[in-house]
């Protein structure tokens, strides 16, 4: 068994040990927490980094949510009222087709058509936060502009596109249809039906026909519609199961931060126990230096 001779090594040793502990035993207890720098446990400290790092990109998602209810929310209300504005007017071609009618009574059913016409170019034009949201991903392009060329009476200017977006780790959606998808499908435009239905009242055309591609057109709108409902019950579900991850990260953050004060103080006590037991001990060692080693006279 080796002994170390020199004592006060080994005690200065051990008081500077018992200090540290005091410290980081005072620290903890100052902020509650088990781990205040890499130094107190390297493992724990990797193991928050990458909570956080899970936290922060929930957060991200979250806010990307939030975004994106809003542009479906205001897109579903555009629909709503598309579906309200071509109900109005397969109701008018109803009253249109009747044969009784002078022509003075068709003019004004076709007027009140026309208003629809504004309408509907109003909102397939509806924009969100600065974006156009039928325009495909051609958000800064207004996506119809009348023009007395076409056939309609409009002409689109968006993309056939969608904008698809990450909405959790390795889930992404697509969050828009595109108004050429949405109002000029070549089989179901609503533009086209309903300027067949003004040309129909306004010159003696055949306005049950017009009515019934009006209300073609507002089936398919319909249908497409669903979409968006669709769409935003799934944001809705991925935003409550973030929500609950990021609950319990905060709560795995707070077990892995956490201190035990009750050991914590306990542990402190100890500490301090130790660091008197070595002053003590310190203070009974004999001491002696060069002149105890001189002779007497």
């Amino acid at each position: 068994m080796r002994v170390n001779p020199n004592l006060y090594e080994v005690i200065l040793n051990g008081l500077s040990q018992s200090t540290t502990r005091e410290n980081q035993e005072l620290e903890q207890l100052a902020s509650g927490q088990a781990v205040n720098s890499l130094s107190d446990d390297p493992a724990a400290v990797a193991t928050l980094v990458g909570q956080r790092t899970e936290a922060t990109a929930d957060a991200q998602y979250l806010k990307t949510i939030s975004s994106l209810t809003g542009s479906l929310q205001v897109a579903d209300s555009a629909l709503s009222s598309v579906v309200e504005s071509l109900t109005s007017a397969i109701s008018l071609g109803v009253e249109g087709a009747n044969g009784t009618l002078n022509d003075a009574n068709r003019q004004a059913i076709a007027e009140q058509v026309q208003g629809i016409q504004q309408q509907l170019l109003g909102l397939a034009n509806t924009s969100y936060a600065g974006n156009y949201l039928f325009a495909g991903t051609s958000t800064s392009t207004v996506p119809y502009v009348l023009d007395s060329t076409s056939s309609s009476g409009v002409t689109y200017q968006g993309n056939d596109n969608t904008n698809s977006v990450e909405i959790s780790r390795g889930q992404t959606m697509s969050v828009n249809l595109p108004g050429s998808q949405m109002f000029s499908n070549a089989d179901n435009n609503v533009f086209q039906s309903l300027q067949d239905l003004y040309d129909a009242l306004e010159n003696g055309g055949d306005v049950a026909s017009a009515t019934d591609e009006v209300r073609g057109a507002l089936n398919y709108v319909n249908s497409q519609r669903t979409f968006y409902g669709n769409s935003l019950d799934r944001l809705s579900n991925i935003q409550t199961f973030l929500n609950s991850e990021q609950t319990q990260l905060s709560e795995a953050e707070t077990n892995t931060l956490g201190a035990d004060l009750a050991k914590t103080i306990s542990d402190l006590a100890q500490s301090e126990t130790t660091r008197q037991a070595l002053l003590s001990a310190a203070g009974k060692i004999p001491y002696s230096n060069l002149f105890d080693y001189l002779p007497t006279s």
